[in-house]
């Protein structure tokens, strides 16, 4: 027990001094943090991609907000292909079972379905087939990493991400857009990273 509570003091005092980090710029290289894929593996880089691709973090899967605003990526995601993005990636501070549900429903419902909230989120947003990748950074060292993490604990539970875009090219960030107030989307919408390109 003595362990179990050491460990979740050092996690928590590592969060909390890392909330104040700097903000990535354009020019700075992704940080080598591995994040779970939907089969909870930790096996995914962003910092070891290649070719270019959009990163869109999101404060939390089934939030309202991010329900309205990551189905523009998979809607746009040929508009994106033919701009020369290679991946588009959705990051969340959550376990990998909500964000698989969130997924899946998001592209085979599309729209539809959004109002049965009840459903996983992958589940809610996209097929098993979309082209977007949902990733989890569970403990938010990613987010936390890149300087793009808050302290969410009163209405999340814990630390979250911002709602933020990055255009990287083969892990070096291009471009960052973070929205000034969270439940907005306008700098990070996909229609306005599409014109950004």
């Amino acid at each position: 027990m003595a362990y179990v509570l050491s460990r979740i003091a050092r996690r928590a005092h590592h969060t909390a001094a890392n909330l104040t980090k700097a903000q990535i710029q354009p020019g700075s290289k992704l940080p080598n943090v591995a994040l779970k894929d939907l089969q909870g593996n930790p096996t995914v880089r962003l910092a070891e991609t290649t070719g270019k691709s959009i990163i869109v973090g999101v404060p939390g899967a089934f939030t309202p907000v991010c329900n309205d605003q990551v189905p523009g990526y998979i809607a746009n995601f040929d508009k994106f292909k033919a701009k020369g993005i290679n991946d588009i990636y959705v990051v969340s501070v959550n376990d990998v079972f909500v964000l698989k549900g969130e997924r899946d429903e998001l592209v085979s419902w599309n729209y539809i379905l959004k109002l049965f909230a009840w459903a996983a989120w992958k589940e809610k947003l996209a097929a098993s087939d979309s082209s977007v990748k949902f990733i989890s950074d569970d403990h938010g060292d990613f987010v936390t990493e890149l300087g793009l993490a808050f302290d969410g604990t009163a209405g999340f539970g814990g630390v979250r991400a911002k709602r933020f875009s990055l255009i990287t090219d083969s892990g070096k960030v291009t471009k960052v857009s973070v929205e000034e107030v969270p439940s907005k989307v306008t700098v990070t919408a996909a229609e306005e990273v599409l014109k950004s390109l």
